[in-house]
């Protein structure tokens, strides 16, 4: 049985606009039955352990799905939820795989964790996969090669739009935009159209676009753990 970590933000405070911000739901609900249903083991953690924070603005009626709504109802997994692990006590050698969920709370603590680049770099050093969506490809930021080198660098990858970020209306709130980011790390950014589905795979690094690419980020990891 193949075993995924999965890593959510601690983060609740969408800049300093008073309003609250965390993970994004389906991006977390939809991956996590893909591989449930595959039989992958699945452990969720978090810098600060326990309860995460969910984006309220991911409970709405409009970005429901079949794996939210089920989500919602799962008592196992909303268990899984309220217990997150510490990430600084996640070890490389117990998972064959990592994911991070996004929404915008990433963008301002793991982005930074001193713990979750650590652990990116030992997945990626150990021939494991590394996997993000939407606002979580920051995570890869500043992370590092052997060599030193960015990341990201020469490696093609995707995340959140900045025509998206307007989209939502947050350009000016976050602390930077992840396509220029990306991009500004020597990432080959590549892009579908807004709010398209949009996931890509470059060795072992993992990308999706935005929230509906969730469900194509963990059918390339299920495919890749599977190979």
């Amino acid at each position: 049985m193949s075993k995924v970590l999965v890593v959510v933000t601690s983060h609740d405070t969408l800049g300093d606009t008073g309003k609250k911000t965390g993970f994004w739901l389906e991006e977390l609900a939809a991956p996590y039955y893909v591989m449930k249903d595959a039989g992958v083991e699945v452990t969720l953690a978090s810098p600060k352990g326990g309860q995460p924070p969910l984006d309220p603005a991911s409970e709405g009626e409009d970005f429901q799905t079949d794996a939210t709504r089920r989500f919602d109802k799962d008592t196992a997994a909303q268990q899984d939820l309220a217990t997150t692990a510490v990430l600084s006590e996640m070890r490389v050698e117990d998972y064959d795989a990592v994911f991070y969920p996004g929404g915008h709370g990433p963008l301002w603590d793991l982005t930074n964790d001193a713990d979750s680049i650590r652990l990116i770099e030992q997945f990626h050093a150990a021939g494991k996969l590394v996997s993000s969506v939407c606002h979580a490809p920051a995570v890869l930021l500043n992370a590092h090669k052997p060599d030193g080198t960015p990341f990201v660098e020469g490696v093609h990858v995707t995340g959140f739009t900045n025509g998206e970020e307007e989209g939502v209306g947050l350009t000016n709130v976050v602390p930077f935009l992840v396509e220029d980011a990306l991009q500004q790390k020597g990432g080959i950014y590549e892009k579908k159209d807004d709010f398209a589905s949009y996931a890509i795979q470059d060795g072992l690094i993992i990308t999706g676009q935005n929230p509906m690419s969730s469900e194509a980020v963990a059918e390339l990891l299920l495919k890749s753990l599977e190979a």
